[in-house]
Formats: structure tokens, C-alpha cells, sequence
């Protein structure tokens, strides 16, 4: 197999060179965050809003130097690792993790950070558009939250252990709830519910990650005219909604077919997977 090539802190070296040491505090204690984006035609998709997310979760973690991680850096380090992998031309997935430098215990000697990135091709979609996900609600464990719950932290147990139930029970996805009960995202996606010709999803006060795709998604409704509501929403509404769809950078707009009996329309995620072929910003507000 071809040697897959990585970026770190500006060294472009084999995926399989052991670069960090065991007191990383990236592997110790989760210190850090990461932008996963999407390389399609030539471009980062909505590359402003992943480096305004980045450079505003560095600057809560206390990471210096967040105002470097702009777009000449987010572009030229992409663009030289995917001709490095001879990707170019493909549709790329791309994982930035940003961790902290250096030593200490859980008082850092050190604010400055260090840098991976990561390209490789996006897993096929579990399910095309005429056939959705099966999903179930992920209850063992409960995700709390606080304003450092919409970062995309590196610290991901919760994360992780919904992964082991999902991948146990054989089910595409799982939904996570809020340490109160109350609908927060999916594994690595954000939630959607349309009710009563009105479309809802988690506030980032119920704990869910910010979403850039979630932020895309709420503005395209509202470009439809469709009414859009950032709420605490009871999982009892799966029960009631006509329709539910996650998002994610990389996947774009996923339609759940069905939790336990019942099973959804795929109306609005339609017209919303539609419209996000050619939906782009060149300067967000």
C-alpha cells in the first residue's frame, strides 16, 4: 500500500512515525480540539466558519497563537498535504487536531500549540438518499454540559462508548441526550426534527458540539422559508415528528428513516441535501 503522509507542525511525515512521547498531553488528559472539514472541487467547504469554530475553541482552552490558524494556513497546509498524497481531484476528508505543548501535570508548563493534520478519503454514506438511517437512543451514559460542551474537544469518551452500543446493536446511528434528558446530538452529527411545519434543534445551551453544518443547515432553512427553532427538545418527540435528519461536515444532510416502529418522511432533508450541492459563502456574516 502507498505510504499515507501527515502534517505535523509543518513536517510532512509517514502517517505510521511515532511523533508523540507519553507525556503528550494530547494522549494524558485530552487537552486540546479538532475541525474535521470536507475537500470537495478544489476547496474547503466552508472553510470560514471551521476556522472562526477553531480559533474561538483555542481562545476558550487558552491555547496562544489562535489568530495564526487563518485561512492562508488552513489552505496552504491542505493543499500541500493532498498533492503530497496524491489526492488531488478527490473528494478529501480532513482532520486538524490542535493539542497543547509540552509538559506538566494538569497545570501546563506551556499554552503554546502544536498541530496534526490528516487527509484521507470519507467513508461511503451508510445509506443513499432513498433509504435512511436506523437510529436508537444512546442511554447508559449522559452527556453534561457546560459552555465548553459545543467545542469539538478531544476528549470524546462519551463519544466513544456510544460507538461500542451502536456498533453492538447494529444500528446506524445513535442519539445522545443531555445529562437532563433532553435531546443533544448523535454520534458525530447534530440533530434536526421537523414537527408541525416547524423545524427544531438542540440549542447549544442542551450541551451539542457548534456545528458548521449545523449552522449551514439552520441558514438554508431559513433561505426556504422554513421556520427554524433552537430549543430543549424531549426525546418523547421521536415519537411525534414527521421527520429527523443529522448533520456533519463531512456527510452533509443524513435522513433517519426510522427509530424503533416509527418511520419518518424525507420532505425537508431533501431539499436541504439539494441545495447544499451549490450552497456556499464567500463572506459569512
Amino acid at each position: 500500500m502507498p505510504t499515507t503522509y501527515i502534517n505535523f507542525n509543518g513536517n510532512i511525515l509517514p502517517e505510521e512515525q511515532e511523533i508523540f512521547s507519553i507525556e503528550n498531553r494530547a494522549v494524558r488528559y485530552g487537552d486540546g480540539l479538532f475541525e474535521t472539514m470536507l475537500f470537495k472541487d478544489g476547496e474547503i467547504r466552508f472553510l470560514a466558519f471551521h476556522m472562526e469554530r477553531l480559533q474561538k475553541g483555542m481562545l476558550a482552552l487558552h491555547l496562544e497563537d489562535a489568530n495564526l490558524y487563518d485561512e492562508f494556513f488552513f489552505r496552504s497546509k491542505v493543499e500541500e498535504l493532498i498533492r503530497k498524497n496524491n489526492m488531488v481531484g478527490q473528494l478529501v476528508r480532513i482532520r486538524l487536531t490542535v493539542f497543547r505543548n509540552g509538559g506538566g501535570l494538569y497545570s501546563p508548563h506551556s499554552n503554546k500549540p502544536s498541530y496534526v493534520f490528516q487527509v484521507a478519503k470519507p467513508e461511503p454514506n451508510l445509506k443513499d438518499k432513498k433509504v435512511g438511517l436506523i437510529v436508537d437512543l444512546y442511554t447508559e451514559y449522559k452527556k453534561p454540559f457546560s459552555d465548553l460542551s459545543k467545542i469539538k474537544s478531544l476528549n470524546s469518551q462519551i463519544y466513544v462508548l456510544a460507538g461500542i452500543h451502536k456498533k453492538k446493536m447494529g444500528f446506524d446511528d445513535v442519539l445522545l441526550l443531555n445529562q437532563e434528558g433532553f435531546l443533544c446530538e448523535a454520534l458525530s452529527s447534530n440533530i434536526f426534527v421537523h414537527y408541525e411545519k416547524t423545524l427544531y434543534t438542540p440549542a447549544l445551551s442542551e450541551g451539542c458540539i457548534e456545528g458548521v453544518m449545523r449552522r449551514v443547515v439552520i441558514d438554508m432553512a431559513i433561505d426556504e422559508g422554513i421556520e427554524v427553532v433552537e430549543a430543549q427538545i424531549s426525546p418523547q418527540i421521536m415519537k411525534e415528528a414527521e421527520e429527523i435528519f443529522l448533520t456533519n461536515a463531512v456527510q452533509g444532510v443524513q435522513w433517519v428513516m426510522g427509530y424503533k416502529q416509527k418511520r419518518y418522511f424525507n420532505k425537508i432533508s431533501r431539499i436541504l441535501q439539494n441545495k447544499l450541492q451549490n450552497w456556499n459563502y464567500n463572506d459569512p456574516e
